[in-house]
Parts: C-alpha cells; structure tokens; sequence
C-alpha cells in the first residue's frame, strides 16, 4: 500500500466554531482535494463529548457522510487531561477506564486509530490495550515537541510497547517537531504585537543557527526586550529541527501522521512549500521506511494570523495537499463534484 492523503478536521476549527462549515461541508471539502482520509477530535466535531453521550442519529449521519464522500475514518484524537480532572488528578483506574470508553467511541466511529495526548504515561496505555485488541482498535500516542524520538519519556512508552507484546499500541508523530526554521507567519505576529524588528530578526537567525533557548532568551533581555519579545524567544524553549530520520527506528508502530503546518507558501515549481518544516525530507523518509498509512494536514496556522485577518483554512489545507501530491508522485488534485 501507498503512503495516502488524509486532513484532521482540526485544520477546519475556526470554520466550525463559527458556524461556516457543517460536518457535511468538512468532509466534502476533503473529499474534493482528493484527501479521503478523515481524522476528528471527538470534542469539536460531536459537541458535548465526552462529558455527554453521543446520539446514535450523530453517528449514523457520520458514516452517512463518510460513505457518500467515499472518505475512510482514519483517527479520534481523545484529550484525557488527567491533571485537570474535576480539581483533582483522575486515580489510575479512573485513566484507564477514560482511554476504554474512547476506544469504545473510535469503535462506533469506524476508525482504526485513536490518538493519545502525550503526557499519558504508558502505564495507562498498555493497561488499556487488551480492549484495544478486541475492539480492533490502536492507540496512538502523539510525538509532539517539545518531545521528541530521543526524548527520555517517549523512549519510555516504546520500551513499555515492546514489553507488552501488544500490536495495539503504538506512535503518532506530529511534523512540528521537526520545525528547521522559524515559521515566518510566527515572527509577522510577534512583530504586531510590539516585538521590534532587530530583536525578531535577531531571534530567527539564532533558531536557524541552532543557538541555545536560555541563551537566545538572555540575549533578548540585554537587548531591552520586554513582553511580546520574550515570549518570541521562549518559543525556541518548545520546538526544535529534531531529525525526520528518528521515525525509521519506530516505523512499525507508526500508523498515522500529523502533517502539522503553519502556512504553505508558492514555490517556484508551480507547487507549495511549508517554509519551516522540510515535508521533501520527510515524505522521504516515510517512503524509506515503508510507511503506508495517512499524512492528515493539521493546519495550525490559524492562530497566528486571526488578529490580522479572516483565517482561510480550506486554502490553506488546499495548498498543502497539492504539495503532499507532488511529494507522493500523484496528479494535482482537483475538485471533485459531490455523490
């Protein structure tokens, strides 16, 4: 099998949210750019889950839809935010039984794989994965930076995965963590909000030169940069140029990526590049490891560009797929008319 186009429908969260697109216009749309892959945070699209029960009249028009746009559901990304539970931090059983009734929820959606939020330890995980096995589930937990393949907790829920023996639990990476350069959509906002441009110029090029956060933080000080401008330099303290190549020693349990992207730009080939993270690179490596699951666009650029103007996520989506088209040698996609 192929390496496949997918998009999370969290690239579409301002356009829900605000009304302007229905589960119906999401999905088309998808299916119009050629990307059948569908991927949900069960939060934004079935409102008042998970603390509400999802109608079953909800689920029925969701595989209506899947089927009439000939999309496949490919992932639930959960939120179990265990620290914030109530006011207290949820006890191991209670985490447990969460995880079961969200691969209970990814079963009556039709997907393969539900996402887990990186800060849930792997004893969670694999105390969950039996019901994962038997409902035909995998859980996936989220490479995100500041993590990383490298990074000790991460390296702690892989040598947990091989000691269960269990093929149901496995690894999601999210493409931002392998952000080579500063996204320029990043440090135009920053500069809005008061950042003075010798100190954003400054900032940028010691991400590009891979100088250290404490350091980069330290110098912005000295150079009178107060508010706005730390924050633009404590961003170097959560995002990294880690290796795409780290993803060939875990390639069999990965099952599904983020293809995170801030902005995709015209190159000069007629296509589209995302200008901080190196997608070439990375649809490379994919192909080298055997990778035959879905890239799903997860565009996150809306919130850095939404105090200047309309966000225009399906554009944006638009453009990354022509470019995940030319990376995968297929045609440009085009618009497809509706079942």
């Amino acid at each position: 099998m192929a390496i496949r186009r997918g998009v999370s429908l969290y690239s579409f969260q301002n356009e829900t949210f605000q009304g302007k697109m229905t589960l119906e216009d999401c999905i088309r749309t998808c299916a119009e750019m050629g990307a059948n892959g569908i991927e949900v945070i069960g939060e934004q699209t079935f409102w008042g889950w998970p603390e509400q029960s999802v109608d079953e009249a909800e689920i029925t028009q969701w595989h209506r839809l899947i089927a009439k746009y000939d999309c496949v559901p490919v992932a639930h990304d959960f939120m179990l935010d265990y620290k914030r539970y109530k006011g207290r931090e949820m006890p191991f059983e209670e985490q447990v039984a969460s995880v079961r009734k969200d691969i209970d929820f990814g079963a009556r959606l039709g997907v393969k794989y539900i996402r887990a939020l990186v800060s849930i330890a792997p004893e969670v995980l694999v105390a969950a994965a039996p019901y994962a096995e038997e409902k035909g589930i995998k859980i996936l937990i989220e490479v995100h930076a500041p993590l990383h393949f490298d990074h000790p907790w991460i390296i702690r829920h892989a040598e947990a995965f091989e000691k269960s023996g269990s093929g149901a639990l496995g690894f999601l990476p999210d493409m931002g963590m392998f952000l080579h350069a500063f996204p320029p959509v990043w440090k135009e906002k920053f500069m809005r909000v008061g950042v003075p441009q010798a100190i954003a110029d400054y900032i940028v090029k010691a991400y590009e030169d891979r100088v250290l956060s404490e350091y980069v933080i330290l110098n912005v000080q000295q150079m009178g940069g107060t508010g706005p401008a730390i924050a633009m330099a404590e961003t170097l303290r959560h995002n990294a140029a880690f290796e795409p190549k780290r993803m060939l020693d875990y390639m069999p349990r990965i099952h599904n990526i983020h293809g995170k992207f801030y902005e995709m730009t015209p190159d000069s080939n007629g296509s589209y590049i995302e200008p901080a993270i190196p997608y070439a690179e990375i649809v490379s490596v994919l192909k080298q490891g055997g990778y035959d699951g879905y890239i799903c666009s997860e565009y996150e650029g809306n919130r850095w560009v939404e105090d200047a103007m309309e966000p225009d996520s399906v554009e944006q989506v638009r453009r990354q797929q022509v470019m995940l088209a030319a990376l995968l040698g297929e045609p440009a996609p085009q618009l497809r008319a509706a079942a």
